[in-house]
């Protein structure tokens, strides 16, 4: 289709394969964002569509919409025709319901995202000022001139949120738990900063897995081998078959990223008498680890805690990395020592009287995750300025 209102020097184009650019392309763009990280590499977006796990077939049609000046990539939106609005964590369910009762159909929608994935990055993918305006202007015109019922842009930096905002989309907050290495020397260090019950808490949960003979196998993405993706994914299917869910992610996209982006990947296995039980997968870059998924074959009192975050903590201690995102939702996180922070989405709706009636929710919404937001941040689970027995320290 035709982009009538870009700029003459900009060649629009949407974009239903990563094949169609290099990745020489594509890495260099990212290579320039502010807020980026390995889920918005081309290894991994690649991976995702190549392997099936997003793809027409799944309800995760493609259409990334590029701007090119001359043969330089200089934006790119990576942008989804959605026709279900499962693996998005981001939820508006809700509003297809209400849609559906009046006779409107909600699928298909687009959405900007990382498939199946909550981390914050930034989605308006621009070398200057004016190519991102040029997506922005893409956009709307592509969800008008398609039909669709909305556009959504999730996990989005505060800055990007704000420039959607004024640009018409109505925005959402919600909140994640992160936690932060203060310059911790070892797994003890950062548990003196805790309160006395967390800290007993904690020390108590790991005592009951080594109680249990449970030892832990760190393995770096390169040292990685077919064997330990087999045995991961049987940990991955398995948590979500107890969960009666169906997985999203298959063999051959974890057997993808493991050759193609080995330096942003490592996994820990959890090992009872010498046989694997459980595993926990991160995803990092030198600033931050990304706690993606977990599974076990045996379930013992606190293995989750232990495998999934005591020990990517010790990781990012051992490895000096700032920030652990340890996945969507979770207030539980706070009492292991994780903080609340916020995120941010865009929503732009074609109908106008569903326009408003979302943005009448979203006011309601936000008062409530604001109250939220602040009650959380009252019940830190770090020492005030009293020490542990009420002395000032």
């Amino acid at each position: 289709m035709k982009f009538e209102s870009i700029a003459p020097h900009y060649r629009m184009r949407i974009v239903t394969s990563l094949s169609d650019i290099t990745q020489f392309q594509w890495d260099t763009l990212i290579a320039a964002q502010s807020h980026r990280n390995p889920f918005l590499s081309y290894a991994f977006l690649h991976a995702l569509h190549e392997s099936g796990s997003a793809s027409a077939k799944s309800g995760w049609q493609p259409s990334f919409i590029t701007i090119w000046e001359a043969e330089q990539l200089i934006a790119a939106l990576p942008l989804y025709e959605k026709s279900h609005s499962y693996g998005e964590y981001v939820f508006d369910w809700a509003w297809a319901e209400a849609y559906q009762r009046y006779g409107f159909a909600y699928y298909p929608k687009l959405l900007s995202a990382i498939p199946f994935t909550p981390v914050t990055g930034n989605r308006l993918l621009a070398s200057t000022p004016e190519a991102q305006d040029a997506l922005l202007t893409a956009l709307l015109e592509l969800q008008k001139a398609g039909e669709f019922s909305s556009s959504h842009l999730l996990f989005l930096p505060e800055d990007q949120a704000q420039r959607l905002g004024e640009a018409g989309y109505q925005l959402r907050t919600g909140v994640q738990f992160h936690w932060e290495n203060r310059d911790y020397r070892c797994f003890d260090d950062f548990l003196d900063g805790l309160d006395k019950k967390k800290r007993k808490n904690i020390r108590a949960e790991r005592r009951k897995v080594s109680d249990a003979d449970i030892q832990f196998q760190h393995i770096k993405g390169s040292a990685m081998q077919e064997e330990d993706w087999l045995f991961f994914k049987r940990c991955y299917d398995h948590t979500y078959r107890e969960h009666h869910s169906t997985p999203y992610l298959n063999l051959d996209f974890f057997l993808r990223i493991g050759k193609t982006m080995p330096e942003n990947i490592h996994l820990i296995f959890a090992l009872r008498s010498g046989n694997r039980i459980a595993a926990s997968l991160l995803v990092h870059n030198e600033d931050t680890v990304y706690g993606r998924y977990w599974g076990c074959l045996e379930h013992h009192p606190c293995l989750h805690f232990e495998t999934a975050y005591y020990q990517a903590i010790e990781f990012c201690i051992q490895e000096k990395i700032r920030i652990f995102e340890g996945g969507a939702q979770g207030e539980h996180k706070m009492a292991r020592g994780f903080l609340p922070t916020r995120t941010w989405s865009a929503h732009h709706l074609s109908h106008p009287d569903f326009a408003n009636a979302v943005s009448e929710f979203l006011k309601r919404e936000t008062g409530g995750v604001e109250l939220y937001f602040n009650e959380l941040n009252e019940h830190s689970p770090y020492k005030s300025s009293q020490s542990d027995t009420g002395v000032p320290t």
